[in-house]
């Protein structure tokens, strides 16, 4: 098979394309953001998860904010990097993406018009460990890694032919729609659970609500033998421990940070089924492990005498406070003194005969989709690089008078 090596910048300026960082915050400010779930998204680092865009919690900008940052709206085809913090985040920008935002922090990578390389196969490059390593070494800053475009722009990159790019990126796409596939049903079995909670215990008709009175309370009107307790009384909020990524030694442990899943490792701080709610950073936030897992130093783990499926369920509906001047964060102690209406312990009990299903089937796609993404990883390497490693390209550069 033979390979061709140029810069991204090279390949960039070939395309008619571009490597151009995301606004600055003097350009962008957190008061340009607007509360709009119509408005218009706009593309951080937090924000590209699994090699798409999440547009859980996604800030969003008007109309006139978009016009006058019209240079950073993203195209199908381009790829948006991170470029500050983690470095190695990236997404693939759809056909649903098109005409969002390059946010501050993040990256714009435009090359889809190039004549010998295709977009698709530079994004599965960009995810190569070889690449990220190479970014991460040619970043700078002691206490927040930063990339320029300039330094993007030197990135080698080794691409075979365009039939092979096909070949290679039909087999990983493959791979990606099936576990996104997983992860949409995963999606729909949530929905579901939560759906049930509201309509439980929220809008109170659960059954054989019409048996039951309404009564008044300090909460307002809830059913009778219902009552207001405090969140301390109910369960308790236990913290984390911090575990370094360069100390996460690889194995069947689920490592939780307050923004998600991060990682894995080989042994457990906290025994599953369990939940973890986000502590610093995305406070409030709420993570469901079927297995034994690993909280870090962000979050707490929860621990609870009630039936953990509805107490997760009840944590997704509370509205916590930030108690952090710098940092956002969550405080225990103010937690503990929010009311909840606690029903009665059969009905949380009859909730959770009725969801476990949902969750045990939940939990079957889950490791269906790490299995899948661990074969796609293996197969990751082997596919783009065909055995070349960054060495080797630095050589086919020099070669090519790159």
């Amino acid at each position: 098979m033979s390979w061709t090596a140029k810069t991204l910048g090279k390949i960039a300026n070939e395309a008619g394309g571009e490597i151009r960082t995301g606004p600055f915050g003097s350009q962008l400010h957190k008061s340009d953001y607007v509360n709009d779930v119509g408005a218009t998204p706009v593309v951080m680092p937090k924000n590209m998860v699994n090699g798409r865009i999440d547009v859980t919690s996604i800030a969003r900008i008007d109309d006139p904010t978009l016009e006058r940052l019209s240079s950073h709206i993203l195209n199908e085809g381009d790829i948006v990097l991170g470029r500050r913090g983690e470095i190695g985040r990236r997404a693939w920008v759809g056909e649903d993406e098109a005409g969002w935002l390059c946010g501050t922090g993040s990256m714009r990578v435009s090359v889809d018009n190039h004549r010998e390389l295709t977009s698709r196969y530079l994004y599965y490059y960009l995810e190569l460990p070889q690449t990220v390593e190479w970014l991460k070494g040619h970043s700078v800053g002691a206490t927040m890694s930063n990339l320029s475009a300039s330094v993007v722009q030197q990135l080698p990159v080794a691409y075979p032919s365009f039939a092979s790019q096909l070949e290679i990126t039909n087999a990983l796409d493959n791979f990606e729609d099936l576990i996104e596939n997983n992860r949409q049903r995963i999606l729909i079995l949530e929905d579901i659970a939560r759906l049930l909670y509201r309509e439980w215990f929220m809008h109170f008709r659960f059954p054989g609500h019409r048996e039951v009175d309404i009564v008044d309370s300090e909460l307002g009107p809830i059913p009778r033998d219902w009552k207001v307790t405090k969140f301390g009384n109910a369960l308790e909020l236990v913290y984390g421990k911090a575990l370094k990524a360069s100390d996460r030694r690889n194995g069947p442990v689920a490592v939780f940070g307050s923004g998600g899943h991060i990682g894995w490792h080989d042994a457990a701080l906290a025994n599953g089924p369990g939940i973890v709610v986000g502590r610093k950073g995305s406070f409030g936030s709420v993570y469901w492990s079927d297995d034994d897992f690993y909280p870090i130093d962000t979050t707490y783990y929860v621990k609870s005498e009630l039936p953990l499926r509805f107490v997760d369920q009840m944590l997704r509906t509370m509205t916590f406070v930030n108690s952090h001047a710098a940092v956002p964060g969550l405080s225990r102690d103010q937690a503990y003194g929010l009311q909840l209406v606690e029903p009665p312990i059969d009905l949380m009990a009859q909730y959770e005969d009725v969801v476990l299903p949902l969750y045990e089937l939940r939990r079957v796609l889950a490791r269906q989709c790490r299995i899948l993404q661990e074969a796609r990883d293996l197969m990751l390497p082997r596919l783009v690089l065909g055995g070349l490693d960054m060495a080797e390209f630095d050589a086919k550069l020099e070669t090519a008078g790159v």
